[in-house]
Order: C-alpha cells, then sequence, then structure tokens
C-alpha cells in the first residue's frame, strides 16, 4: 500500500476542522486502519490532546517539521497520516507544498494525497475554494460542509452552488453533521476520543460513568458521519477497510442518478 497523507483544514477560523480530524482518525481507528497524525496547531495543540499517542504537534512553516512528515513517508510504522492544520494555514501549506514539489509528487503517484476542506455555511467561507482552486487539481478534494451550530447553509442555493463548484468535477463533498453542543461539550470535557465516549471508556479504556443519553447523541452521530466518510473514494486504497463501506463519491452518484 502506498503512503496516504490525508489534510484537514480551512483557511477561515471555527469551521470545525480539528472536531473532523478527530472523527477521521475515530472512523480509521474502528475500521483497524493505524494512522499518525500531526497537529499543525503550535505549540499547543488541541488534537494532541485527544490523540496524544500517535500525534506530534509541529510548526509548519518549518522546513524541519516538514521533514518530519514527507520524509518519513516510506519509513514509517504505519502508512495513514493525519494532517490538522491550523486556520489560517492551508493556503501557505499547498502554495510550500507546490513549490517544494509536493503536489507533483502526489500527482505522478508517489504517494496518495487527499485534502477535506471544511467550510461553513457562508460565502465567505466557499471562497476559499476559489483560493485554493489551483493547487487542487490532480489530488483528492473533499469539501466538507460543518453544520457546527446552524441547521442549515442559508448562502449555499443552486446558483452558488454552481458557481463554485462548476469549475471543480471531481470534488467529493460530504456533510459534518451537527452534534448536540451538550454532548460536545462534555466529550470535551472528559478528554475522550468520540469514540471512548460512546462506548463509556475513559482516556485509559477503563469504565466511565458517561450521560447516557449523552452517549447516545455522539453514537447516531458518529454513525451518521461514517456514512459520509464511507463515501471518499480516497479510503478504497486503504488496508483493512471493508468493502462494503466504500461508496463512489457523492458528487459521482448523484451526477450517475440526473443522467
Amino acid at each position: 500500500m502506498k503512503p496516504t497523507v490525508i489534510m484537514v483544514g480551512a483557511d477561515k477560523g471555527g469551521v470545525g476542522k480539528t472536531t473532523t480530524s478527530r472523527a477521521l482518525l475515530d472512523y480509521l481507528a474502528r475500521n483497524n486502519i493505524p494512522a499518525r497524525a500531526f497537529d499543525t496547531e503550535n505549540p499547543r495543540g488541541t488534537l494532541k490532546r485527544f490523540y496524544p499517542g500517535i500525534t506530534e504537534v509541529i510548526d509548519m512553516n518549518s522546513v524541519a517539521d516538514q521533514m518530519k512528515i514527507l520524509d518519513t513517508l516510506d519509513s514509517a510504522d504505519v502508512k495513514v497520516t493525519i494532517v490538522d492544520q491550523k486556520a489560517g494555514n492551508l493556503s501557505s501549506t499547498l502554495d510550500t507544498f507546490d513549490r517544494i514539489g509536493v503536489l507533483e509528487a502526489a500527482r505522478h503517484g508517489h504517494f496518495d494525497l487527499g485534502l477535506i476542506h471544511v467550510v461553513g455555511p457562508s460565502v465567505a467561507s466557499l471562497d476559499e475554494i476559489n483560493e485554493i482552486s489551483d493547487y487542487i487539481k490532480g489530488i483528492n478534494y473533499v469539501i466538507a460542509r460543518n453544520f457546527i451550530n446552524e441547521t442549515n447553509f442559508f448562502e449555499w442555493d443552486e446558483k452558488t452552488f454552481k458557481k463554485y463548484f462548476a469549475d471543480l468535477p471531481d470534488a467529493t463533498e460530504i456533510e459534518i453533521p451537527k452534534l448536540n453542543e451538550m454532548a460536545y461539550e462534555q466529550v470535551d470535557l472528559a478528554g475522550v476520543t468520540f469514540s471512548n465516549f460512546f462506548e463509556n471508556r475513559d482516556a485509559r479504556g477503563k469504565d466511565a460513568n458517561f450521560s447516557f443519553v449523552l452517549r447516545g447523541y455522539v453514537r447516531k452521530w458518529i454513525s451518521d458521519l461514517d456514512a459520509e466518510f464511507g463515501h471518499l473514494s480516497l479510503l478504497q486504497n486503504l488496508d483493512h477497510v471493508p468493502p462494503e463501506i466504500i461508496a463512489k463519491p457523492k458528487v459521482e452518484a448523484q451526477r450517475a442518478a440526473k443522467k
């Protein structure tokens, strides 16, 4: 299996990119896919708090830290790498990767590269798509609409959709459903993964005493999110993924249905 790098990021803050990274790591673990993670929220990363054993905090602007990710892809014990980009770093990271040949290497098949671009409900968030469109050609590009506290994407009408997605024929769109605020808060206070919370286990894996009701909300949220992650073609090459959970990318399936 080729090494796989999945970046999760957004230039706009507050759209839930680290929540998405946490959910993705949970998804991989539940499907027996070993992964490592890099948290670019230097010096104190939020992702590392929940996954201390597999996460390293780095400075994405440091050449030495870039080497920690890219020069170890073939030698690392695991072949899946998650890079959680801090707010405002996505465009600059893609520009750096372009200049040093990372994007070109991925396009030539030296490793698989995917970007999960987390966007909020505003057009301002969508404007980022235009800003990075030149970089994403030839890589796995996923637009993740994170509902956070909003109930709908009020500015995403059909006209807006066509404007931003017309030039992205290979993009995959997924939705990050809204998690009950109290449930999310309790997971954060407990300092455990989403999986541990709904399985009623503390950070050491021992029995906990989390609310049955809040665990139910997290369980349902994870179930819905697993279905969304199952649409991602970039997971098809990963070991141990049951074939029944792999589906066509949602956008591709929607287009086929319209024919």
